[in-house]
């Protein structure tokens, strides 16, 4: 089973019997409540009606022509109509009767009456003679009436003296609908409470569930090479992508660091291995025209070496640094025609003409430092890869939102699924009429020297040759 299922069945099924649980014992507590609430009201009433009834009793006995029952005859005969919270009241239900000292009914509002019966025996009675709190339930006043009538008595007391008992009798189920109501809306209001706590796990378990899969979405891609940032999460599960982030990064640094030696350490062996062969053969005997082409090897794997581990430091220094360091407004043109100018006898050399295609007179915010070094490894690119005799092409142009310096050589440029590979450490193509390579370290240099200004370099292939453009904001 799915996480998702997982989650929302889990949610469900606690939500839904704890509510379940509740809503039962809530319900379970109305009805009662109800009950309690009117016996309460009904023993205030029996005790106002008990000292109504202590004058008529103690002149002789409540009669069926006296005052009290005449009083009862006009409350039964009362018309009322009334909205109780919403409910109409129309009948008065109370019923009331009136029991001597020996417990044998006097007066009745009830019908059929039960004067001249004999309730001493009744709870509510025979308890209130005895000076208890007499309260009983039973069925209704009908010999076929199965509704529960609740009876409260008081008794009539004077001088401390037991007169007689006043009983209150109502019948529950007029508060029943009161009681039903009240579960109803208890109901529903569960219910909507339930249908609440649903519809939050389910939006919880799709959050959960989302979140999951953006962080498995975030590790395919980190598995696949891709170097994205981390996705944005709160709580716990940002926590948990920024620490897989710095996981993978670590990984990636221990990969390229493996890399990166074994790359190293091929450049070194070439280098290395010509050094300890001029140096075997510079022991022995030679011709002084041999000896000097030997020592000449020497010295240009010597110099090979150095600037391999000049452009190592130079590279490993600028993927340290975070920002720029002094920076200054220069016009681009200019100052790349002066860096020409000092590779002047270099190109001299090889027979190469420099020709602007573009030149316009735009300035930047850059460190000039930087921008040399990473002039400096283009040119020299260039210039190892250009046919003697040939020429390079220079532009400076401007879009809305950047400068672009582009530099041409008319080389056999590189091949299609090279293109994507341009720009990394240790990788490189051969020079033109050799098998030797480069390092690969001039355009790792000029790509982050880009990216430390903000900028980007690219590459095309220019049919014949390579263009590369260094662009850098405006």
């Amino acid at each position: 089973m799915r996480l998702g299922l997982r989650v929302f069945f889990g949610f469900f099924l606690i939500a839904g019997l704890s509510a379940v649980l509740l809503l039962k014992v809530f319900l379970a507590e109305v009805k009662p409540s109800v009950r309690e609430v009117m016996e309460d009201l009904m023993v205030d009433t029996a005790h106002l009606l008990a000292e109504a009834a202590v004058d008529e009793l103690a002149a002789g006995g409540a009669r069926p022509d006296g005052r009290l029952a005449a009083q009862l005859q006009r409350y039964a005969q009362r018309d009322v109509d009334v909205m109780i919270w919403g409910l109409r009241k129309q009948n008065l239900d109370l019923r009331i009767y009136v029991t001597d000292e020996t417990g044998r009914v006097v007066l009745d509002s009830g019908q059929p009456s039960a004067v001249g019966q004999d309730y001493s025996q009744w709870r509510d009675v025979a308890l209130t003679l005895r000076g208890d709190y007499g309260a009983r339930s039973s069925r209704g006043y009908l010999a076929d009436d199965r509704s529960t009538v609740l009876v409260v008595a008081a008794p009539v007391l004077k001088d401390g003296r037991t007169l007689g008992v006043v009983s209150v009798a109502k019948p529950v189920a007029s508060v029943q609908r009161f009681i039903d109501r009240a579960e109803r809306r208890v109901f529903w209001a569960g219910a909507a409470l339930l249908a609440a706590s649903l519809v939050i796990g389910v939006a919880v378990t799709l959050w959960l569930v989302a979140s999951v899969r953006r962080l498995r979405r975030y590790a395919q891609q980190a598995q696949a090479g891709q170097a994205i940032a981390p996705p944005a999460m709160p709580g716990e599960l940002g926590d948990l992508a920024h620490a897989m982030d710095d996981m993978r990064r670590r990984l990636e640094g221990r990969e390229q660091l493996e890399h990166d030696v074994r790359a190293l350490t091929h450049e070194l062996k070439s280098p290395l291995a010509a050094l300890r062969a001029s140096g075997e053969l510079l022991q022995d005997e030679l011709p002084a025209a041999d000896r000097q082409r030997f020592a000449a090897q020497v010295l240009d794997q010597t110099a090979r070496l150095q600037t391999l581990v000049e452009r190592v430091l130079a590279l490993s220094q600028l993927e340290a640094q975070v920002g720029l360091g002094e920076h200054q407004r220069v016009v681009l043109a200019d100052w790349a025609e002066a860096q020409l100018e000092r590779q002047a006898p270099r190109l001299a050399q090889q027979n190469l003409r420099v020709v602007w295609t573009a030149r316009e007179g735009v300035a930047v915010d850059a460190d000039t430092t930087l921008l040399e070094l990473a002039f400096g490894n283009l040119l020299v690119n260039a210039i190892d890869f250009a046919p003697a005799g040939s020429t390079l092409e220079f532009g400076v142009s401007t879009t809305p939102t950047s400068v672009r310096l582009a530099l041409r050589d008319h080389g056999p440029g590189v091949p299609p699924a090279a293109f994507s590979q341009l720009g990394k450490r240790f990788f490189s193509t051969a020079r033109p009429g050799s098998l030797v390579k480069g390092s690969g370290l001039g355009l790792a240099i000029a790509r982050r020297v880009a990216e430390l200004h903000g900028g980007r370099l690219t590459f095309e292939a220019a049919q014949p040759g390579l263009r590369v453009t260094l662009i850098l904001p405006r």
